[in-house]
């Protein structure tokens, strides 16, 4: 970690990728957090990656946390890190900044990897930091991420921080440069995960411009700077933070200057990239009765928001096995459709613990699986990505999983890895 800009917590990292003769198209697998209510895509996966070295064997699949060999896959995990890099399989690049192009769905949108500082981040709430969250952080999630880190050599994020950049000063540029720069991959995704492409910027000219214009970007700022917002991965950063805590505290001042795991990796992307799309996230409830749900709904919106001085009418279509609806909201206390819904989604959920709530993407996939029986399913408008930096700066966190950048096949698939021991 010779290259450092404390100012803005951000650290220029030692980059591992798998070898030449490493297949990068079975190597590169979507984030562990999609697909959780498909098991057949990852079944799928298993199928097209076989033996071969895999970043599916670095990562859990969050729809097999809470099972009965959750433990053997983590530590199978955790000996599939050691195994790559004894063999080979995965190898150092050396220190610098990873500048990627990502074409899915038809759009491509600009990538840049580096490392940033965990102390330089909070997601409570009302937090002032230069990292910030920018939906609600579930406690509950991050100590099961918590046991595959913990022990863990390696991470490899599905992480993805925005920054609110409309000059368009610190990746864009690199797009112009790029043929003078060293290639490092250019691969097909699997399951219709589009293309990929990634260049090492080394030179420490290049790499002082960027920092440059990340620096000029928070001093920019009124108040206390919001530099960089989580886009994608919220729990995974949060997690990344939860094993700092754990490690610092053994560790004397110095050594917590130069440990590797005080810094996460992460993609940086700048929201006003003409790629990113922001998604809404459906909820989708199983395991309910649904008339008698929906009537229990209806009534806990209208208490709930009997006091709310929105300026529009909150409008919320559902599906059942039965029918098709909307729940609407005349006078909502939130100022987002996602948190008049799911202040009433929790309150239920806390009084029926039998019931499962999951997130998914896509229309589509919302309404099929809210058509099972004893199921519903919620549809959300999008969010304006413009008015992500604004939102968080004045009201703090949004509500939980408010927005998605692009559906599923969209997410990032993990490609870079870094050591987080030293």
């Amino acid at each position: 970690m010779s290259q450092r800009r404390e100012s803005i917590g951000v650290c220029v990292p030692e980059i591992f990728l798998p070898a030449e003769a490493v297949d990068k198209k079975k190597w590169a697998c979507v984030a562990c957090d999609q697909y959780t209510s498909q098991p057949e895509y990852w079944e799928q996966t298993e199928a097209l990656v076989g033996t071969e070295p895999s970043t599916l064997r670095l990562m859990l699949p969050e729809i097999y946390l809470g099972q009965e060999d959750e433990q053997q896959r983590i530590e199978k995990i955790q000996a599939s890190m050691k195994e790559y890099l004894e063999q080979r399989m995965l190898v150092s690049r050396g220190e610098g900044l990873v500048y990627l192009e990502r074409t899915a769905a038809g759009r491509m949108r600009r990538g840049l990897m580096a490392a940033l500082d965990l102390e330089r981040y909070d997601y409570r709430k009302g937090s002032q930091t230069l990292i910030r969250a920018t939906e609600g952080t579930i406690l509950e999630r991050i100590p099961p991420r918590l046991r595959v880190r913990r022990g863990a050599p390696l991470e490899m994020p599905h992480i993805i921080i925005l920054i609110d950049d409309p000059k368009r000063t610190v990746i864009e540029p690199l797009a112009e440069e790029k043929d003078s720069l060293e290639p490092l991959y250019d691969t097909e995704l699997m399951q219709e995960g589009g293309h990929l492409q990634g260049w090492m910027l080394r030179e420490p000219s290049r790499i002082e411009k960027v920092l440059d214009a990340l620096e000029a970007l928070a001093g920019s700022a009124e108040g206390p700077a919001l530099l960089f917002a989580l886009g994608d991965g919220n729990h995974s950063f949060a997690t990344a933070k939860a094993g700092w805590e754990e490690i610092k505290k053994d560790l004397s001042p110095e050594e917590q200057e130069n440990h590797p795991a005080r810094y996460a990796l992460v993609e940086l992307e700048n929201v006003h990239d003409a790629g990113i799309i922001f998604e809404p996230i459906h909820r989708v409830l199983f395991g309910v009765k649904p008339e008698e749900f929906l009537a229990w709904l209806e009534q806990d919106m209208k208490e709930r928001n009997a006091e709310g001085k929105g300026g529009r009418v909150h409008e919320i279509p559902y599906v059942t096995a039965a029918k098709r609806g909307t729940l609407r909201v005349a006078h909502p206390a939130s100022q987002l459709e996602a948190g008049t819904l799911q202040n009433s989604l929790d309150a239920y959920l806390a009084q029926h613990p039998e019931v499962r709530i999951d997130y998914v993407h896509g229309d589509e996939v919302a309404e099929r699986l809210g058509s099972q029986p004893d199921s519903a399913a919620f549809l959300l408008p999008p969010m304006a990505k413009e008015d992500l930096f604004p939102a968080v700066i004045r009201d703090g966190a949004l509500p939980r999983k408010t927005f998605s950048m692009g559906e599923a096949r969209e997410k990032r698939y993990y490609m870079e890895c870094r050591k987080i021991r030293p």
